[in-house]
């Protein structure tokens, strides 16, 4: 298992030694040297060969191998290297040749994912400008299929390329207003995020969490 947390580095836990039966599971500070402060913002199980867009709040990032992020010690492995007070913010799975990413200020733009550049570790580029607020959420997808998402009740909806061309642009743009029907929260969806909103308290092994609304 991976995931990333919001001081910029990725953890690997061996699933092996994660406890199992029923239960309410164990801290992950059990399983790696957490700050005081971090917070995880994705876990995922390692699969090997995938590759995720990283991004910070700030609204930089870049594309980077998934066996680029495994990291070897209980500390960890930064991969986004970005100054405090900006933070690890959002990460997806490279899924298609398109980007769309979206602001706390719900502004949206969609960009190609080839103006993104492809890093073992840094900085990366200006995704996404903001003036007020800092960025929510990104994901990747398939110009043919369009761009999906899924509302606070778990409903699927989707926009081809066509209905989005007022979305389209450049990295590095502030984008307009999301659209229609977009939910509030300012996130796409189906991204597997820490179950707590706990610091790195996040509990491994046992049942389940039951998913967020």
């Amino acid at each position: 298992m991976s995931g990333l947390c919001h001081q910029r580095r990725f953890y690997t836990l061996d699933a092996s030694k994660l406890p199992g039966g029923r239960g309410h599971g164990e801290p992950i500070r059990l399983f790696a040297d957490l700050e005081q402060d971090a917070e995880l913002i994705a876990v995922f199980p390692h699969k090997g060969g995938r590759k995720f867009l990283v991004a910070s709040a700030q609204g930089r990032g870049f594309v980077v191998a998934e066996d680029e992020c495994l990291g070897n010690t209980r500390k960890g492995k930064q991969v986004l290297n970005v100054s405090a007070p900006d933070k690890a913010c959002a990460l997806a799975v490279v899924d298609g040749d398109m980007v769309a990413s979206i602001g706390e200020n719900r502004k949206m733009v969609i960009f190609k994912l080839d103006q993104v550049p492809e890093m073992a570790r840094g900085r990366g580029v200006r995704l996404q400008r903001f003036r007020d607020g800092s960025l929510s959420d990104l994901k990747t997808f398939k110009a043919q299929d369009g761009l999906a998402w899924l509302d606070s009740a778990g409903r699927a909806f989707s926009l081809t390329m066509k209905e989005l061309v007022d979305w389209r642009g450049n990295r590095s743009d502030a984008g307009r207003l999301a659209p229609k029907g977009f939910p509030r929260t300012n996130k796409f969806g189906g991204v597997v995020r820490s179950p707590s909103k706990i610091p790195g308290e996040t509990a491994l092994g046992g049942e389940p969490s039951p998913a967020s609304p």
